[in-house]
């Protein structure tokens, strides 16, 4: 299947907000998107780039059903669009007594977070709801409600925050992560309106396209995209993502 051109104006996004959800595997998919996490957190820092936790579900064994963080520097958005899709991990998990290698799955998406003109939200089309968050297992750290979901009521988008202590920060946190969906949403509903043709050509890569394969036991991640692989997986988890970034650019950017 071909791959899509991705953004052509990604250089208009100075922000982007990314979004990991475990996937097959249960508590070791949870684990693997801790390491996605923490893989992209480390490319950030290398590039001196900020980078904001919006929301997130920790697990009790230090793993991830879902965060959603705020990543803010120069190409950015240029940089890290293409990590959007299924990332399938093959490791054998510390949990497992027997050895065996087991296969779980994690989704990215990485959203451009829209200048505030950009998307303009109606305020009359929110529900807000406000909750105490909560930690590992459902229990309850906070005995204030200082957790905000929105719900978008034309569209039914629900979004959450609760990762700062100030309800008014998680509003706005929530408000970021909204907008962003709506950006995409609208984005989409352009693409659709376009031939098959040109869907191939500025499409979005969807989230559940298999993009990307971490074989713990040969140490090598593989980009299915490109047909290509790499060693030194513990390095590339690391944050050391150059190599294959600049490779999905200059495949997939058309200047």
């Amino acid at each position: 299947m071909e791959t899509p051109n991705y953004q052509k104006n990604s250089n208009e996004y100075q922000s982007i907000i990314i979004e990991i959800r475990a996937g097959t595997g249960g508590q070791e998919a949870a684990l693997f998107a801790a390491d996605l996490f923490r893989m992209y957190q480390k490319y950030a820092l290398s590039k001196n780039w900020g980078l904001k936790i919006l929301d997130s579900h920790p697990t009790e064994i230090g793993g991830f059903k879902e965060i959603i963080f705020e990543i803010k520097g120069e190409d950015a958005f240029k940089k890290l669009q293409f990590e959007a899709g299924v990332h399938r991990v093959q490791r054998i998990p510390k949990t497992e007594k027997s050895g065996r290698i087991h296969t779980s799955t994690a989704t990215v998406a990485v959203l451009p977070k829209p200048k505030i003109t950009a998307i303009k939200i109606n305020p009359q089309d929110l529900k807000i709801e406000t909750y105490r968050a909560s930690g590992p297992g459902g229990q309850y750290v906070n005995k204030r409600e200082t957790a905000v979901r929105i719900i978008h009521l034309p569209t039914n988008i629900t979004v959450t925050s609760q990762s700062e202590r100030s309800l008014f920060q998680n509003k706005e946190n929530a408000l970021s992560i909204l907008a962003a969906k709506l950006l995409q949403q609208q984005e989409e509903k352009e693409i659709d309106k376009l031939s098959q043709t040109r869907k191939m050509q500025i499409g979005w890569a969807k989230r559940s396209e298999k993009i990307r394969t971490y074989n713990f036991p040969q140490n090598r991640v593989t980009d299915h995209r490109l047909k290509k692989s790499w060693q030194k997986l513990d390095q590339i988890m690391e944050g050391k993502l150059d190599d294959i970034v600049t490779a999905l650019s200059l495949a997939f950017i058309k200047t």
